[in-house]
């Protein structure tokens, strides 16, 4: 796997994650104090996310891209693919949207505001994708940032950016590489990269 940016690393640096940990700490003792949740239920659910990663999300990719009618069913209901695929309930908050990419348009997530991610698919979001560098600069000048990840598009290839909100959240549909008839299931899965269902990657 490539390394991020050096760039993007000095940007996560510069932002102070003492700063960040004060925050978080501070607005869950005041979310615990007004009965929103109790500290079981946050270390509980905490637990439960760090123990996720992008295997969901691919799992329902390397579907797609082998089976068309579970492809048309993901993007127009992925809880319900997910249900049917995995048997799992996706939380009903936020929603979850699928961006299919194809030979024109390619599709890539940024939250501009903060972090939001879709964490029950892929979960726990990467620190660059957190960082104020890449949030200002993928809306800025999004053909460059993606260059830094080594992902180059034709110029007839349309970029969109799509910013990701606390009520709806996307997954990135990446256009299959060549060659995955000749593989298993299992093997295809493999191929799916978190950075691709975030769209600065592309499948190779």
């Amino acid at each position: 796997m490539s390394t991020i940016t050096e760039e993007f690393r000095a940007q996560t640096l510069l932002e102070s994650e003492a700063d960040y940990a004060a925050l978080e700490c501070a607005v869950r003792e005041l979310l615990i104090e007004k009965g929103v949740f109790s500290e079981a239920d946050f270390w509980a659910r905490l637990d439960k996310l760090e123990r996720t990663d992008h295997t969901i999300g691919a799992k329902l990719v390397a579907r797609a891209w082998r089976d068309e009618a579970f492809r048309r069913l993901l993007v127009a209901d992925p809880k319900e693919a997910a249900w049917q695929l995995l048997g799992m309930r996706l939380p009903e908050h936020p929603e979850i949207a699928v961006l299919e990419n194809d030979s024109r348009v390619h599709h890539v997530i940024v939250c501009t505001l903060c972090s939001c991610y879709p964490k029950a698919v892929l979960g726990l979001p990467p620190q660059w994708y957190k960082s104020f560098g890449y949030r200002a600069r993928m809306v800025a000048e999004p053909r460059a940032v993606l260059a830094q990840f080594g992902t180059g598009l034709p110029e007839d290839v349309e970029l969109r950016v799509v910013d990701s909100t606390a009520d709806l959240r996307y997954l990135v549909l990446p256009l299959p590489p060549a060659g995955i008839e000749a593989l298993t299931e299992e093997e295809t899965v493999a191929r799916v990269s978190r950075d691709m269902m975030i769209g600065v990657r592309v499948a190779g």
